[in-house]
């Protein structure tokens, strides 16, 4: 495991996702060092420039989730410092951050998706009922459901788009009613489609992280055909958006099987009720070997 030299994983950080952030770099930090890879936990914070000069690092695996971390702002100083790091690059992950960039991206190249309006005022909200109701509202620059509410009046939205403006820029998205899927990539290839069962009225905060009856099915139940059909849909959504190393790309199917990307994760949860690692589990990788595969990648990273 020499070969990697000094690798800094990169974890925590200021966004609303740093307590999910600090139990997936947790987790990536002791898989790497159970595998003898010289691994060194960051903490990120202001000083980040300074404390990888200083460790003179030869590569990093960023498992920071959210703002300052996924959405291109580490990315862009590692390479600035010429460090290889793990995952999407500069531009694939401050488009994929950007719910609405990645939508109008996935649309210009005929990635199916639900409709959706951007919710810049009060007065924009008429515009998204006349989606029809139920919506999803959410904030555009945000992952695990931080801030989203699903609506189904007129007085709901007006709250869902309260709660999410605390979060910045805001969306409404036309719900798509039928089960959820997330398909994980391991560079360029998909892993097993994996579909979620929550008794809460969406896949949320508390039913990724929190809760224990949360369901997940891998196999997924669909056919063979259909979870191709999702696994190319949910790669074309990746390579649309210039995703590379590792990701995850989250599917809704309506209840006619069409199937709808609704985000692409540049950096998924590393937890233990995090998809990707069961995604691995049931294509035979232990964690500490996908740990290592995604740190394999940055030996050829440009």
């Amino acid at each position: 495991m020499s070969r990697y030299g000094k690798v800094a994983v990169l974890y925590g950080g200021t966004s609303s996702e740093r307590d999910v952030s600090l139990k997936s770099g947790a987790a990536v930090l002791k898989a790497l060092l159970a595998q003898g890879i010289d691994a060194h936990g960051i903490d990120v914070a202001a000083d980040l420039p300074e404390r990888l000069m200083a460790g003179r690092y030869d590569r990093a695996f960023i498992v920071l989730h959210g703002r300052l971390g996924e959405d291109g702002c580490v990315q862009g100083l590692l390479e600035v410092l010429g460090i290889p790091y793990t995952g999407s690059g500069v531009t694939a992950s401050a488009v994929a951050m950007d719910k609405v960039l990645s939508k109008a991206a996935w649309r210009t190249f005929s990635v199916s998706t639900p409709d959706y309006v951007l919710l810049t005022s009060e007065d924009t909200l008429a515009v998204a009922a006349r989606l029809g109701f139920p919506l999803i509202v959410k904030p555009i620059s945000e992952g695990s459901s931080i801030g989203i509410s699903k609506v189904r009046t007129e007085a709901e939205l007006f709250a869902g788009y309260q709660k999410a403006r605390a979060f910045g820029r805001v969306m409404a998205e036309r719900c798509i009613v039928g089960p959820e899927y997330t398909c994980a990539f391991l560079g360029d290839v998909a892993l097993p489609v994996i579909r979620l069962e929550t008794p809460h009225d969406f896949y949320d905060y508390e039913a990724k992280y929190l809760l224990n009856t949360t369901r997940y099915h891998c196999p997924s139940g669909l056919t063979a055909a259909a979870e191709r059909a999702m696994q190319e849909l949910a790669q074309q959504a990746f390579v649309t958006l210039g995703g590379r190393g590792w990701g995850r790309v989250d599917v809704m199917a309506d209840q006619e099987g069409h199937f709808y990307v609704l985000e692409l994760n540049t950096v998924p949860g590393m937890t233990d009720h995090s998809l990707v690692p069961m995604a691995a589990r049931a294509a035979g990788l232990s964690f500490e070997d996908l740990v290592v595969r995604i740190l394999a990648q940055t030996l050829e990273a440009p």
